[in-house]
């Protein structure tokens, strides 16, 4: 079985979603729909930086583009924590891990994970 980067994008392809071409490992990212909530039916981009080990280890939270949260790098608080990102300019990171994730290794959990930040941002 493949692992890390390879495999996040083998699971992707699986889900009919197309991850963008010519980013360095370990980045992904791909367009993105949001299904609910406050930003409801905006396109945008998500990036993660895939573990080596994935499935086995999920990323850490999202990458985000355009910006649509306000940067808050100094917060101690995983909900409230929004920092630039290294994906570049226009993006943001989002520090959301995702808890309990034995069990739930895959690409398509993880996404309805996204789908949940998405529809409590306040």
């Amino acid at each position: 079985m493949a692992e890390g980067r390879q495999e996040f994008e083998r699971q992707l392809r699986e889900l009919g979603i197309s991850p963008d071409e010519g980013l360095p490992e370990p980045r992904v990212s791909f367009d993105y729909d949001v299904s609910a909530g406050r930003f409801k039916g905006k396109r945008v981009k998500l990036g993660f930086e895939v573990p080596v080990n994935f499935p086995i280890t999920p990323p850490p939270g999202p990458h985000v583009s355009p910006r649509i949260l306000p940067l808050n790098p100094g917060s101690t608080s995983h909900p409230d924590k929004t920092a630039e990102s290294p994906f570049g300019d226009n993006w943001e990171y989002w520090s959301r891990p995702f808890k309990n994730w034995k069990g739930t290794e895959d690409v398509a959990r993880y996404l309805v994970f996204i789908d949940h930040l998405f529809n409590t941002i306040q």
